[in-house]
């Protein structure tokens, strides 16, 4: 690692125990890069006091970077996030089959509810509590009820049987979709 100028090394003299933790964890990622002690050197040199640890992010760190300021977010703006929409976590399962009954939506006489595909698409996952977070209409809370009605006509009850539990909707033949 050599310091250049707008070089994106971090220079710190105090690393505390759990960032030597974060950092190591980045670096097995492949994410970030330590510096070896000839860069340390050099850069102590620059700064004009001992640099201890230097790290700079790897061309993936920065991609991740960049592709997750990008990345569509489900989250409302302030205005949308009124009366009309309702945070739903969805467990891996659950979201698996609704990425299902979206991408067949062109095939279904009964398709997804308008903007649902985009709210499943621009989803965030939640990884400590391992859900997904989407920000539905009442219409397209009934929508994610009959496709995962659907899921269970084909394969499992489960991820139909907890959405019902959780949000009060269950979808059933004759009843309109959205109630």
């Amino acid at each position: 690692m050599r310091a250049r100028s707008g070089g994106r090394a971090r220079l710190d003299a105090e690393l505390l125990p759990p960032h030597q933790q974060q950092v190591d964890a980045l670096e097995n990622q492949g994410l970030v890069e330590l510096a070896c002690r000839e860069d340390r050197a050099e850069l102590s040199a620059l700064e004009g006091r001992p640099v201890r640890w230097a790290v700079r992010l790897t061309p993936y760190g920065h991609d991740t970077l960049a592709y997750g300021q990008s990345r569509p977010r489900a989250e409302p703006s302030p205005g949308e996030a009124a009366l009309d929409r309702q945070m739903v976590e969805l467990i891996p399962s659950q979201m698996a089959a609704l990425r299902v009954f979206v991408v067949l939506a062109d095939q279904l006489r009964v398709p997804p509810a308008d903007g649902l595909a985009e709210q499943v698409r621009a989803a965030s996952c939640d990884h400590g509590i391992k859900r997904w977070r989407l920000h539905l209409t009442q219409e397209q809370m009934g929508s994610v009820a009959y496709g995962l009605w659907l899921h269970r006509m084909t394969g499992s009850a489960a991820e139909a049987n907890r959405f019902g539990r959780e949000y009060g909707v269950v979808y059933s033949p004759g009843w309109p979709i959205g109630k």
